[in-house]
């Protein structure tokens, strides 16, 4: 994980720390935070997508898809109740990975240091952990994208702004975001842009304490929160007090992909590509992002090595 994603994560886990100590039993039943997995939604064997497999890769256990995965924060993943089964997004698409190349799932919790040594020695099939696809990962890994990587626009439930795509549409709010973050960068720049094309500025505003930056949207001291879209839109369907107005890729202003890291050429990344591809047009795939919220993240198509964001100073 790069510094930026390391600190947009942070202020993600601030986000969920308060929606889980406010609303847990809500979270549970909405999302199935129990340890309980049975209904889980599961995918029939992809004979096309087996068959995909290059002849001389073994799974690091037979008949078995050992996934590394790091539970940092629903909706992606997350301990359930129990504190030891991890739940989420994430360990769902591994489920119907694991279905469609007729394997068992063997979900690995890991720290979110130890995948990138643990995928390329062997020790895991793959990761699947919100990994952004970038340049300098895919000279070590392949990747084959199931989600985009995006920051979300937020106003409270009956707010009269509608919409936010394009730097203009903040001019003169009042934003809350992350210091130190991704999604700070890119509101500043907008921001830069306003002000040269004459607009208002943005009044950007920044939150330690999750409940005083709730209670600034709602009261109108802010206009609109601007911070990751999954940890938001789990909140927002928890509590029903914000909508969505609008995303933007976490690359802005190019477009960053979540993918499935495999290991580079080990054989394994066009058969997750063609399975993912046949979940998508199965629905089983829309299925899992429906149940966690995160439907604005979606893709229409996997594809193998797309282009990732570029190597730091290139």
């Amino acid at each position: 994980m790069t510094f930026i994603e390391r600190a947009k994560y942070v202020v993600a886990g601030v986000l969920t720390a308060a929606a889980m100590n406010c609303t847990t039993a809500g979270a549970a039943e909405k999302f199935n935070l129990s340890p309980d997995t049975s209904n889980r939604v599961r995918a029939e064997k992809d004979e096309a997508a087996i068959k995909a497999i290059a002849p001389g890769f073994k799974f690091v256990n037979s008949g078995k898809l050992t996934v590394a995965i790091n539970p940092w924060d629903p909706p992606i993943a997350t301990y359930a109740t129990d504190a030891k089964t991890v739940v989420g997004a994430d360990p769902d698409i591994a489920q119907l990975l694991a279905d469609s190349l007729g394997l068992q799932l063997d979900l690995v919790p890991v720290a979110w240091e130890d995948w990138p040594l643990g995928v390329s020695s062997g020790k895991y099939d793959a990761v699947i952990s919100n990994v952004t696809v970038t340049e300098e990962r895919k000279e070590k890994f392949d990747f084959s994208t199931y989600r985009k990587d995006v920051l979300g626009f937020y106003v409270k439930a009956g707010s009269k702004i509608t919409e936010i795509k394009e730097p203009k549409d903040v001019a003169g709010l009042k934003v809350i975001t992350g210091a130190g973050t991704n999604q700070e960068k890119i509101i500043l720049e907008w921001d830069r842009q306003n002000v040269a094309a004459r607009l208002k500025p943005i009044e950007v505003q920044y939150y330690d304490d999750r409940a005083a930056a709730d209670l600034a949207l709602q009261s109108g001291r802010a206009d609109v929160e601007f911070n990751p879209n999954a940890t938001q839109a789990y909140n927002a369907s928890i509590n029903g007090t914000r909508k969505l107005v609008g995303i933007v890729s976490g690359g802005w202003p190019l477009t960053a992909e979540i993918a499935v890291t495999t290991k580079k050429g080990a054989g394994l990344a066009d058969a997750v590509t063609l399975a993912l591809n046949d979940l998508i047009k199965n629905g089983k795939y829309g299925e899992v992002l429906k149940h966690w919220s995160l439907t604005a993240e979606g893709i229409d198509q996997s594809k193998t090595n797309p282009a990732g964001l570029p190597k730091s100073g290139s």
